[in-house]
């Protein structure tokens, strides 16, 4: 399971949700919320109250003349219960 997490995700908006109790992670596009609520659960030890996902709309990249688009994603944002925390943030 742990292949289908990418990473933690630091922007602006994430940091914000910290304050919420709500953690963001990229991870393979075909990770359900099952498996993602039972590895964080299992890895970090704390209880998931809530999970929401989605998938980030596609952006067109250039490299000189080559034109594409990067790997695709979904991002998952997990809802912790109150007085737990995740060590990573």
């Amino acid at each position: 399971m742990i292949d289908h997490i990418k990473a933690p995700v630091l922007k602006l908006k994430t940091i914000r949700l910290l304050e919420k109790n709500q953690y963001t992670f990229d991870v393979d596009l075909k990770a359900t919320k099952t498996e993602v609520k039972r590895w964080v659960e299992g890895f970090f030890g704390v209880k998931v109250t809530g999970m929401n996902s989605h998938r980030p709309p596609r952006k067109l990249k250039r490299m000189g003349a080559t034109v594409g688009y990067p790997v695709r994603y979904k991002r998952m944002i997990v809802t912790l219960r109150p007085g737990d925390s995740i060590p990573l943030f």
